[in-house]
């Protein structure tokens, strides 16, 4: 019988680690890919959510200093978001808050209907909304357990809304009533059309050019991040932990953030990088929300300009247990 040395059996074990290691990162490497989105635009649906992809890239947040209507907190910066994500391709509706939730959050006083945007619901509600509708998924199979669905960050709502454009709306320099659900004046002297002084159903306005809905008018959106002066910007800008650099209102209250104007505003706030301050804790029936699916990432205790928290992809489990195998062996032999 023939003995194995050890530089051959420690030879064995590398190339038998590595080898699983490749395994593993083809296997969840395929698990990733099969959800990203080959373009913008691209078209699913998860958990009865219909969803359009928003690829990784980079945009300039805010608006020119010339732009019409303008409002302070809005001076430019620029993003880069390296992770793609999916975004609901219209704002949830009062049936999907009934078939996830239940019971609808308040008086239906602006448009009733499954078809019509769920309002409302304060932002507790809207993350518990968020939370419930990740369950079912992973439940089902259809999201994979390192993707969730969540809040926008408001870098991913602009981006999303921007739709790769740059003018004061993804419709151009104009706004008109006809393009989106909002009561009065037009933006920028655009043709008007009809006010509905309640909401629509979703979907009834022109998309963007990903494929979105509402972005502008119908009602305001909730957006994870605590309401700052200024704009984040940077890599993957997220806000919603940093509560202690959040800009206080007169009255000392903190809020977060709300994008996209409503139904009951003129055209001018609902413009792409027009941005709102709401406390969490409070209700309207001008007030909304739409869901983004994310694949979920580890934090670093690194943080930057405004309290934006640094975020990198953990390693997962089982690559662990590989490597420390490969160890093992390599001590045994």
């Amino acid at each position: 019988m023939h003995s194995v040395s050890r530089p051959h059996f420690r030879l064995t074990a590398l190339c038998i680690g590595v080898a699983l290691l490749q395994l593993l990162a083809s296997q969840r490497s395929a698990g990733v890919d099969s959800l990203m989105g080959s373009k913008p635009g691209d078209e699913r649906e998860i958990a009865g959510i219909k969803l359009c992809w928003c690829p990784p890239g980079k945009f300039t947040m805010g608006s020119p200093p010339g732009e019409p209507e303008r409002r302070p907190g809005e001076d430019q910066v620029e993003v880069t978001l390296t992770h793609g994500f999916w975004t609901g391709k219209f704002e949830v509706t009062q049936g999907q808050w009934k078939r996830v939730v239940g019971d609808f959050p308040g008086e239906r006083t602006a448009g009733e209907g499954d078809d019509f945007p769920v309002y409302t619901v304060n932002f507790a509600e809207a993350e518990g909304f968020c939370r419930k509708l990740t369950d079912i998924a992973h439940a089902s199979g259809e999201l994979p357990k390192d993707w969730e669905f969540r809040l926008p960050t408001e870098a991913q709502w602009e981006y999303a809304c921007r739709a790769g454009t740059t003018a004061a709306t993804a419709f151009g320099g104009k706004l008109s009533s006809k393009q989106a659900n909002f009561e009065g004046k037009p933006y920028n002297g655009a043709e008007e059309g009809p006010s509905l002084k309640r909401t629509a159903r979703v979907g009834s306005y022109p998309p963007n050019g990903w494929g979105l809905h509402d972005m502008h008018g119908n009602v305001f959106e909730w957006c994870r991040d605590w309401y700052h002066a200024k704009l984040p910007g940077g890599k993957d800008p997220d806000l919603h932990d940093a509560k202690t650099t959040t800009a206080r209102s007169r009255d000392g209250s903190l809020s977060r953030v709300r994008r996209g104007g409503c139904w009951a505003d003129e055209g001018w706030p609902c413009r792409s990088a027009f941005r709102l301050r709401f406390e969490p804790e409070r209700r309207h029936d001008h007030i909304g929300f739409r869901v983004v699916a994310v694949r979920e990432v580890k934090e670093t205790a690194k943080t930057g300009q405004n309290g934006t928290v640094s975020r990198s992809i953990a390693i997962s489990t089982s690559q662990s247990q590989v490597i420390s195998a490969i160890r093992t062996g390599q001590k045994r032999g």
